[in-house]
């Protein structure tokens, strides 16, 4: 292939072609016989292109139930970690010696119907990296690696330039955050 694209090296100066065997189309355009990830897959009639625009909206939902199944699983987990239970090591200070000489903590009395019961109040001290699991963070890694596949996939055939290719992605994404979008703004916020 004839990498030059100086003046005089024939390629189209519009940008619309390139010579040699890739071709990559600067403009939206319906035809119905437009490959999509490989040559062998080349819808031949309008009932085979339909059929990969049904796809392509398929894919597109499943990235969304993807992304509302990992916001899911992340709030598990995070819930998970929050209530993890602690064991008393001998030796060590109980929590109740610890959180009394804590500086963050602050003694009051807490009063209900007369009844005053003496409390101490933690504040709880946010980290935003959580400790390394191996029960959670290969399955992390595995759902990431399936969403930016799939984000991908979606990506090449929007680049396609194909309109109906183009539309049943956007499809695919309203039907998907129509399903399931509530859950992903979990994960958003």
């Amino acid at each position: 292939m004839d990498m030059d694209m100086g003046p005089g090296s024939g390629s189209s100066s519009s940008g619309s072609s390139m010579t040699g065997s890739s071709s990559m189309m600067t403009i939206f355009f319906t035809a119905s016989d437009t490959p999509l990830y490989s040559q062998a897959w080349t819808p031949t009639s309008v009932g085979t292109y339909a059929g990969t625009c049904v796809f392509c909206i398929i894919l597109a939902t499943l990235f969304r139930l993807i992304l509302a199944f990992k916001a899911r699983v992340e709030s598990r987990w995070l819930d998970a970690e929050l209530e993890r239970r602690y064991v008393v090591v001998p030796g060590k200070p109980e929590l109740a010696q610890r959180v009394s000489q804590d500086p963050s903590s602050k003694r009051m009395t807490l009063s209900e119907n007369g009844v005053e019961e003496d409390v101490i109040v933690v504040t709880k001290r946010h980290s935003d990296v959580r400790p390394w699991r191996m029960s959670i963070d290969p399955l992390r890694a595995l759902l990431d690696t399936l969403v930016a596949g799939i984000g991908y996939l979606l990506m090449i055939a929007v680049m396609s330039m194909n309109v109906g290719y183009f539309l049943s992605v956007l499809g695919g994404t309203f039907l998907g955050s129509l399903l399931v979008g509530r859950y992903v703004a979990i994960m958003e916020h």
